[in-house]
């Protein structure tokens, strides 16, 4: 942790966990200790106050059916079948990161956060300017989001240790290199100490 972090009010302040879910967690390296982070941050925004939301990737038939048949979402998608139904187990958040009632959870259908579902509106209506994210891959979720976010205005924090990548280059290339130019980037130990008391 650097003194050039910023302090953040858990009032205007939502953690966003992003692709928590058995189907993506399958193909990570060091899922567990990924899943003890994240249940670290998300017990951290709760302690604070702060929002805490979930974002997840599935699809419907109707989802399917409207992807281009040149897009490689929809190749993708396609590849796992089943497994990737909006419905399906794999799709879920993971149970040890069950929301909670008053929790934002949205699911989508492209790789960023924000595109194919009402999240800006959401944050927006619960006075959020500040995404503290996690997210799997660094690389796809991660990548897109800190961006987008950033070009909506948010204050971006980027929890570098509960985010992965299968290729851990990549994910310290973006952590280290990428996302300083628009976000904050700290470890989840780090977090309890940026909020105001």
């Amino acid at each position: 942790m650097t003194d050039s972090l910023p302090t953040i009010d858990p009032r205007h302040t939502a953690l966003l966990v992003m692709d928590y879910q058995p189907a993506v967690l399958a193909a990570t390296p060091d899922a567990e200790a990924l899943l003890g982070r994240a249940r670290q941050a998300i017990d951290t925004a709760r302690r604070h106050g702060a929002h805490v939301g979930y974002v997840r990737v599935g699809f419907t038939d109707a989802d399917l059916a409207a992807i281009p048949a040149h897009s490689p979402m929809a190749a993708a998608a396609r590849h796992y079948g089943d497994q990737m139904h909006a419905d399906a187990p794999a799709t879920q958040v993971h149970e040890s990161l069950a929301p909670q009632p008053n929790d934002i959870v949205v699911r989508k259908t492209r790789v960023g956060a924000f595109g194919t579902t009402d999240l800006h509106r959401q944050l927006r209506d619960r006075d959020v300017d500040t995404l503290v994210l996690a997210g799997i891959s660094t690389s796809g979720v991660m990548l897109s989001t800190v961006r987008d976010a950033h070009d909506r205005d948010f204050r971006v924090l980027v929890l570098a240790d509960a985010t992965a990548d299968r290729n851990p280059d990549v994910h310290r290339f973006l952590t280290e290199q990428i996302f300083p130019h628009q976000a904050a980037v700290l470890g989840t130990a780090d977090l309890d100490g940026r909020f105001a008391a």
